[in-house]
């Protein structure tokens, strides 16, 4: 039995896409591996802090000096961190805000890459400590940028593929809906695509 980590990041509760296609992807996840346990993060919804001294602090000072306030932080960076390095498999819904991602999703990355415990520096250099895990990165995007010119602004795929690898993680499949902004026929056609896409990928 596998344990499945889902990431929800988009600020749209209703009409989103990225939730649509996680849907879609969870339903299939549990059809075909039905033993395994899913578990869901909305951190749009639960929302996570953006970095900040207190944090920082936790991290880097003694426990018998932490305020409260670093307690806190510290404990909520502890839970998330556990529940990813518990995870076999992670799935991160990731719709496309100004060629990047949600600041709420960054906001759980910054959180979650902790040295010492997600990754290591090394004489050879930093090294990642979650390996063997796989990821499903499911994002929408208004336009398309995949083999196109375009494609210089896609930030969002290239810096995903380095953090997650950055930690260990490597086994990485994106699964894009584009176009979504481009009309109901382009909409339609980009649902399709990573529709076939996902189910190949499963």
């Amino acid at each position: 039995m596998s344990q499945v980590l889902v990431i929800e990041s988009s600020a749209r509760k209703e009409g989103s896409i990225s939730r649509q296609i996680t849907a879609e992807f969870i339903e299939a996840w549990q059809h075909k591996h039905p033993e395994d346990k899913i578990s869901v993060r909305d951190v749009a919804v639960d929302v996570v802090p953006h970095l900040d001294e207190n944090l920082l602090a936790g991290w880097m000072s003694p426990a018998e000096t932490h305020s409260e306030a670093q307690k806190s932080a510290l404990a909520r960076s502890n839970e998330l961190t556990q529940e990813l390095l518990a995870a076999d498999v992670l799935v991160l819904a990731a719709p496309m805000y100004n060629f990047a991602i949600p600041s709420t999703l960054k906001a759980w990355l910054d959180h979650v890459l902790r040295a010492g415990v997600t990754f290591k520096y090394t004489e050879q250099g930093p090294q990642g400590l979650l390996t063997g895990k796989r990821a499903y990165i499911l994002t929408a995007r208004g336009g398309v940028y995949t083999g196109s010119p375009a494609n210089t602004f896609d930030h969002q795929e290239p810096y995903l593929r380095q953090v997650l690898g950055f930690i260990g993680i490597t086994d990485v499949s994106f699964i894009h809906v584009e176009g979504v902004a481009m009309g109901p026929e382009a909409m339609t056609k980009g649902l399709e695509l990573a529709k076939a896409q996902l189910a190949e990928a499963i």
